[in-house]
């Protein structure tokens, strides 16, 4: 073994296309030994780490996982004999990807570790639909909330609501008619909101709505995980929502 200590890069791969991958994460990946990878990352990532050994760790909400505590300990392994270990997440690795942990294992370990930011898919979502999530007209800022809590409690909806931001909810799907019947009794059943689904790839799929009819016409269309769900008067920018808006009022005066 040698007496050279590797390191580990924990990479954002982004939410889809690799094209949103940037410069310093190719570059990672060209040199990487060991490749880590996300089960939402794209599969074709491993073909930027030509030279790299590929273990797939996947970790989706409501699927066999691979346990947190292997996949750090693989990547002390490997990192101890000389390698470098690329671990690569899907989205940005910073928000909902378990970083935290990860770094304090490392850390405790002695082993180096590099952080490379990527697009997360709650930007891709926004993009997708043509908004700025912080769309000054609108509201205060953004809110980046999991609703799936790790005690599998729900967070204080009413609460975040009460914050005058744009809410960008991951991992929501499976709770979308839980949580959207808690939103309204702090916010308007009017207020515009969207699910987007495999944000930033070639499958996404975008549905703008109002918040009261969300779960239902979510569901309707077959819309489930990977997926943000967005809620707030900046969502009301998107074209989508603004032709709905059009047809109603149409409709309604037809009527």
């Amino acid at each position: 073994m040698s007496n050279f200590k590797g390191k580990v890069t924990l990479l954002s791969a982004g939410p889809g296309d690799l094209d949103l991958l940037t410069l310093r994460a190719a570059k990672a990946l060209a040199c990487a030994d060991i490749l880590l990878v996300d089960d939402l990352a794209n599969a074709d990532i491993v073909t930027l780490a030509p030279q790299a050994r590929v273990i797939r760790v996947g970790k989706r909400g409501g699927c066999k996982s691979t346990p947190q505590a292997f996949i750090q300990r693989l990547m002390q392994r490997y990192a101890k004999k000389g390698l470098h270990v690329v671990r690569v997440k899907g989205g940005d690795a910073l928000l909902f990807g378990r970083a935290g942990e990860e770094i304090a294992a490392l850390r405790e370990a002695h082993i180096p570790v590099d952080i490379i930011n990527g697009v997360s898919s709650g930007f891709a979502a926004a993009a997708g639909l043509g908004i700025s999530l912080t769309h000054r007209d609108h509201c205060q800022g953004v809110t980046f909330v999991t609703a799936h809590m790790q005690d599998h409690s729900q967070p204080d909806w009413a609460a975040l609501a009460a914050t005058g931001t744009t809410l960008a909810i991951y991992m929501g799907m499976s709770r979308i008619a839980s949580l959207t019947a808690s939103l309204r009794e702090a916010l308007p059943a009017s207020t515009p909101a969207a699910v987007v689904q495999n944000a930033g790839s070639s499958m996404e799929k975008r549905l703008v709505t109002t918040l009261d009819r969300l779960a239902e016409e979510a569901t309707a269309a077959g819309l489930g995980s990977p997926a943000v769900i967005l809620i707030g008067g900046a969502i009301g920018e998107a074209a989508e929502f603004t032709a709905r808006a059009a047809y109603v009022k149409g409709f309604a005066h037809a009527a």
